[in-house]
């Protein structure tokens, strides 16, 4: 059932500090809304990630750093460390309460002070109930959750554990949260998940990912932009196939769930997808939709990752053009089979990982050099007073946009730009194409 929540005024004296994915922006909304509904008082809510040790690391960094600097705060942590590690957390002397994955989206968690640690069994999970908000807190563009937890086990990766089975959002549900979030002034929607290719198959008829936007699309006709997070490339049905070609509204950027180049190391990895899966996705990808751009997830220094295999994982960066890339600096994750693994030494991981982001910059780089000249659309994400604005591109792509003083650029906007070339911090330059009135263009936010 969906749950209702607004967001808390701007002055709210509940914090939150989010890490790790788009899936945990999306809940720290809601976790707001949530605890300030509840009446909590001076609290900082730490939603933690679990996808590297790095990223604990960073989570148990902060909680210190920030009960230091606010010491009468409580400090409730949850996300998917928590989850999986409760007690790490719970044994720090700087946390009032440990909250599950599943808790931190009740109401009553927040009600309830005697117990410091409220961590559900995930596994025992069997839906997912979408908690109906109208924003986000300093977001130009607006996450939904369509899906949660993962079926598959991959040898690297503990968010099965925490995050549960893969559980489906009802279109119904997904049309109700988009139409709030159009209504509030929102021109972009972006599908969040753990593994959103997976969508539908517990839901009754087992929807496709492609057929619910195909009747997203026919039920909210406002909606004007959809973008998705990660695909895996061989669980992309045929009426997302069918959209990625002649759907303009379906944003030209996929983001793929890659891991690595090698089959050796994909098939250790236990992914779903070999090498050539990956060419072909990105073949067919630019054959239906020539402007298509590709990010990727890579994993650097892999157990048992050989040069050769890693040669294998930056050539194929080369072979489909892969233009944003994720590069993660491979670590064990207690109690998965890969951390049995024989592991690559870490000076030759950090090497591997700066070689990959190397590889991307060039990538990012040409496509940059490729934009100069032509037109395109930029939504705002920020607008100074300098005469600029910062955005991103209908590709997902940083763009520095330069505005006449006419001209007044709000966070949310819809901008068409021309590419004129890149700054120094490596954004696009562009400029407004049409600056004679203040009407920057039709589809903008007013």
């Amino acid at each position: 059932m969906t749950q209702e929540s607004q967001l808390p005024p701007s002055n709210s004296n509940v914090q939150v500090v989010t890490f790790g994915c788009r899936l945990n922006t999306y809940e720290s909304e809601v976790m707001k809304s949530l605890a300030q509904e509840a009446g909590i008082e001076n609290a900082i809510l730490v939603n933690t990630c679990a996808v590297t040790s790095e990223a604990e690391r960073q989570a148990r960094q902060a909680i210190r750093k920030l009960k230091r600097e606010n010491p009468l705060a409580e400090i409730i942590v949850t996300g998917c460390s928590a989850q999986i590690n409760a007690k790490q957390y719970s044994d720090m002397d700087e946390v009032s309460r440990v909250l599950g994955n599943e808790e931190k989206l009740k109401l009553e968690s927040y009600q309830a002070h005697d117990e410091r640690v409220l961590v559900n069994d995930i596994m025992s999970v069997k839906e997912t109930a979408l908690h109906l908000i109208s924003g986000f807190e300093g977001k130009a563009r607006a996450f939904v959750q369509v899906q949660n937890g993962c079926n598959h086990r991959c040898t690297f990766c503990t968010i099965p554990y925490g995050r549960g089975n893969s559980r489906s959002v009802p279109l119904g549900e997904i049309v109700a949260q988009i139409k709030t979030l159009l209504a509030s002034g929102y021109q972009e929607i972006v599908f969040t998940g753990v593994d959103i290719t997976d969508y539908g198959k517990d839901l009754p008829a087992s929807p496709t990912l492609g057929q619910t936007i195909k009747r997203l699309f026919t039920l909210v006709p406002e909606l004007k932009r959809l973008r998705l997070s990660s695909l895996d490339p061989v669980e992309v049905d045929d009426e997302l196939w069918e959209l990625i070609a002649s759907e303009p509204r379906l944003m030209p950027h996929l983001h793929i769930s890659l891991q690595a180049g090698d089959d050796m190391v994909l098939k250790r990895m236990k992914r779903r997808h070999l090498r050539p899966d990956v060419v072909a996705f990105c073949k067919k990808a630019r054959e239906l939709r020539p402007d298509v751009v590709f990010g990727a997830d890579i994993i650097a220094g892999f157990p048992t990752e050989t040069d050769e295999m890693f040669e294998n994982t930056r050539r194929l960066v080369e072979e489909c053009n892969l233009t944003f890339l994720h590069v993660f600096p491979y670590s064990p994750r207690p109690g998965t089979p890969a951390a049995r693994m024989p592991q690559v030494d870490k000076k030759t991981i950090k090497e591997r990982a700066a070689i990959l982001r190397g590889e991307g910059e060039k990538s990012l780089k040409r496509y940059f050099e490729s934009q100069i000249g032509k037109q395109g659309v930029a939504l705002i994400e920020s607008a100074d007073k300098d005469g600029y604005a910062y955005a991103k591109t209908d590709h997902f792509a940083d763009v520095r946009v330069l505005f006449p003083a006419s001209i007044k650029l709000m966070p949310g906007q819809v901008i068409p730009v021309t590419f004129r070339g890149i700054d120094e911090k490596n954004h696009l330059i562009a400029e407004v194409v049409d600056s004679s009135s203040n009407a920057v263009c039709g589809n903008c936010a007013a």
